[in-house]
């Protein structure tokens, strides 16, 4: 009897250990002070040719990337079909994705209205003292447009670039012009997100950039239909960082792969971005210090990744503040050799699990004791494997 008794002791000791709030170490909160120029982003990179001025421009402004640059040119490029996870069917998807998000583009600050319904737009209506019916309203219409999450921050200096790098906006100063900025993530399949590097998982992927262009483009409109400014910063066509804007209007945290971790889905999202002049309540920003923590022991995203992007060590500052920086071009080197946009650390992620029962209580312990979240690294391995193998195409996408 008292060996039954130890034992309901000791099991009661660490139960109270694991579900105690504890929630463990202070990290330093990181938010930038130097701000990014776009032309440096691999995508601006990519899209400046051999002969152009832009390209001599720039290498005279970066000469140390000419070199590194020169190595992603030598491969096949994304979405190509000479590319090493070529998929005819998967590869037409995206691409048809890619293509629809820039018919939104036109509606990007203007609307192009016909003459009766612009007729029918109102006066700007709300105010300081009624801004939080606005922002209840905006919220709740861009869940039900297929939001998974919606948050509202006042927009900073950092959250924008220097100056554009993509087509016409190449080299322009980006201005803000509006005070808010309302931060919105659609989900992306978990099925096919497990695929990446494979073709499914850029398919997946371009179809939630398109979801969320078209869920920011109604907003915009609806906002100026409203009486007001908005600006949408969309795929391709963005003045903001929309993980710094998504985690500052209370989305998630900035975890080791560089990418927004949210509380329900892990890096397993897609973020577009609305600007507006609209009287709008804010968000607590979303500094986590658990995802950190968990960030700093997990590894599980370095262990995998294909080009060895993501850094193992500690977060170390960068553009003034503490932040994991991954070796973009190393990474984007892979995705023009695989022609997808990969995904493998999103795809091992344990916040990125399925939303259930189980996982759910996963996520509620890491988030509440420090115990709990080193138990569960552990677990995470012995479950799913140090590192997971790649999930296979479904049929239907690989004839």
């Amino acid at each position: 009897m008292i060996v039954l008794y130890v034992f309901l002791l000791v099991i009661s000791l660490i139960v109270l250990l694991l579900f105690l709030p504890l929630k463990g170490k202070q990290y330093e909160i990181a938010v930038p002070v130097r701000h990014r120029d776009e032309r440096d982003t691999m995508f601006s990179r990519n899209e400046i040719k051999p002969g152009e001025e832009r390209f001599d421009d720039y290498y005279r402004m970066r000469p140390g990337n000419r070199e590194k640059d020169d190595a992603f040119r030598l491969k096949p490029g994304l979405l190509s079909p000479e590319a090493a996870n070529y998929n005819r069917y998967a590869f037409a998807c995206a691409n048809a994705s890619f293509e629809a998000v820039e018919t939104f583009f036109p509606y990007r600050e203007k609307a192009h209205s016909t003459e009766h319904r612009a007729q029918s737009r109102g006066e700007a209506c709300f105010t300081s003292d009624n801004k939080d019916e606005l922002s209840k309203f905006i919220k709740s219409w861009a869940r039900k447009m297929g939001a998974h999450s919606v948050g509202i921050t006042e927009m900073k200096d950092y959250h924008f670039y220097t100056y554009g790098g993509r087509k016409e906006r190449y080299g322009k100063e980006v201005i803000n012009k509006h005070k808010y900025g309302i931060a919105i993530t659609v989900e992306m399949d978990y099925e096919l997100t497990m695929t990446g590097p494979q073709a499914p998982e850029v398919m997946e992927s371009a179809q939630q950039y398109l979801r969320s262009g078209m869920i920011a483009t109604q907003l915009a409109l609806t906002l100026r239909n409203l009486g007001y400014e908005a600006k949408t910063h969309i795929d391709a066509n963005y003045d903001v960082i929309c993980p710094l804007v998504a985690r500052d209007a209370g989305l998630g945290e900035i975890g080791r792969m560089g990418l927004l971790m949210t509380p329900d889905l892990g890096p397993r999202v897609r973020i577009a971005v609305v600007t507006t002049d609209a009287p709008l309540m804010v968000d607590e920003p979303g500094y986590d210090n658990t995802v950190i923590d968990f960030c700093r022991r997990c590894k599980k995203c370095a262990r995998v990744c294909p080009s060895s992007s993501i850094p193992f060590g500690e977060r170390e500052n960068h553009e003034g503040g503490l932040r994991w920086q991954i070796n973009q071009e190393s990474c984007y080197t892979y995705w023009c050799q695989a022609g997808t946009d990969c995904g493998r650390c999103m795809a091992v992620c344990p916040y990125s699990h399925k939303s259930n029962t189980f996982h759910d209580f996963i996520r509620w312990g890491i988030r509440n004791n420090f115990i709990f979240r080193r138990l569960a690294v552990r677990l995470d391995d012995i479950f799913y494997g140090t590192k997971p193998k790649v999930a296979r195409e479904p049929e239907w996408i690989s004839g």
